[in-house]
């Protein structure tokens, strides 16, 4: 079935506390509990992928600023049927940074996140099961804008806990001296 791949990395994860720890059992429980969990027609939340794109020295990372949020956060967006998600993370940062120097610094996930979605036309409000995958690219490349995000920009890990109080990116930004 397309969702045990998933389900296994759910199973490995290692979650940084209490509250990822819940984050993540929530998760696994959803996913284990819809089929069509990948699927963004599931009104009341699906599976989205994300990455945490760092510099090779681990001291930047990049943010987007999300046009529709208005607010900085990592690349990332909806599977769309697609249960590979860690591709989804992948082809979402390429897609809203324009790099093309990214690659995977583990198959593993690093982090989980379940965040609420404001209603939006006729999409009422919903949840995000956000899976985050950690990726590496050359802070030289220039970024190329899409109309989805009104900038990206590599930041200090400092420049990011000025720009966002996000409790779930602060704790993307701990996880970073393990690496």
């Amino acid at each position: 079935m397309h969702r045990y791949p998933l389900i296994t990395l759910l199973k490995q994860h290692q979650p940084a506390d209490s509250t990822e720890q819940a984050m993540t059992q929530d998760t696994l429980s959803f996913v284990q509990a819809n089929a069509d969990c990948f699927e963004r027609s599931l009104l009341i939340g699906h599976v989205t992928g994300s990455a945490w794109i760092v510099s090779p020295d681990r001291q930047k990372t990049v943010l987007i600023h999300h046009r529709k949020l208005d607010r900085w956060f990592q690349p990332g967006g909806h599977a769309d049927g697609d249960p590979n998600i860690g591709g989804v993370a992948f082809r979402e940062a390429e897609e809203e940074t324009g790099l093309t120097s990214l690659k995977p610094i583990s198959p593993q996930i690093y982090d989980v996140d379940v965040h609420p979605i404001p209603a939006r036309g006729d999409v009422p409000e919903h949840l995000h099961y956000d899976i985050r995958f950690l990726l590496e690219a050359d802070p030289n490349e220039p970024f190329v804008l899409t109309d989805e995000v009104n900038a990206v920009r590599w930041l200090s890990m400092d420049e990011v806990q000025q720009l966002t109080d996000s409790e779930s990116v602060l704790r993307m930004i701990r996880k970073m001296n393990s690496y």
